[in-house]
């Protein structure tokens, strides 16, 4: 009977199955802590995640705003191109034109010159050749 009592003052393995599967209060306590230092920090990664967000919108919004200042920027630039090498085309143009003057001038001078100085040797020799027929033409002292 010894053997009996013994087997009725200890708990069943039931009881011991049930026990090891009902928490205790203080396990559920620090459970429902853990959790709700989850959800706190969930709350703050939600906010910091949230306020990146804004953050990466608003670059966005700039970098959208640059990009339009830029293309603008690209499109006047593009407009004096285009002007500037049309105004370097005419004064090229002019510069060649004024070249050819230049050159004809030059040319015309030359024609001049050459004009003259035979002009001026033609009249020379007639200078010499009136100068000698008068000075035989002098009577001889």
């Amino acid at each position: 009977m010894l053997s009996h009592v013994k087997l009725e003052s200890r708990p069943s393995n039931e009881t011991l199955r049930v026990c090891s599967q009902n928490p205790t209060r203080k396990d559920l306590e620090t459970d429902i802590m853990k959790r709700k230092s989850l959800i706190v920090c969930l709350h703050k990664d939600f906010a910091a995640r949230q306020t990146e967000a804004y953050q990466l919108e608003r670059t966005e919004q700039e970098k959208e705003e640059l990009l339009q200042r830029l293309q603008l920027q690209c499109e006047e630039s593009k407009h004096e191109n285009v002007r500037l090498a049309e105004r370097n085309k005419k004064s090229e143009d002019l510069i060649s034109q004024h070249r050819s003057e230049i050159w004809e001038l030059k040319l015309k001078q030359r024609k001049m010159k050459l004009k003259f100085e035979n002009e001026l040797h033609s009249m020379m020799q007639q200078h010499k050749q009136l100068y000698a027929a008068i000075k035989d033409a002098q009577p001889k002292e």
